[in-house]
């Protein structure tokens, strides 16, 4: 019974990982949109001829600014569904 509880307590940790994951990942790729919009908009106004290759620089620093979230969601699905922890408490237990 000891067992179970210990994989009850390492899957409710892993939940609130996974969580904080999420929502810190959303958080900074937020914060950078938004001031990566910001940048866009004032260096358009500044020089306005410049801003079709600003709009392309913007949507590469998109992109990358979406391979952060994107990275915390494959490892928020790694500790959802082979858990290392829970793994090796059933490895040392013998089931």
């Amino acid at each position: 019974m000891e067992i179970v509880n210990l994989l009850a307590q390492i899957q409710s940790s892993t939940v609130i990982a996974v969580g904080l994951i999420f929502g810190l990942g959303a958080a900074g790729t937020a914060i950078g949109f938004g001031l990566l919009g910001g940048r866009l908009i004032e260096g358009t106004a500044r020089q306005p001829e410049l801003g079709p290759m600003l709009m392309v620089r913007m949507f590469i620093v998109a992109g990358l600014l979406d391979a952060v979230a994107m990275i915390g969601i494959g490892f928020s699905l790694f500790f959802i569904f082979a858990n290392p922890f829970a793994a090796a408490i059933k490895a040392a237990s013998g089931g």
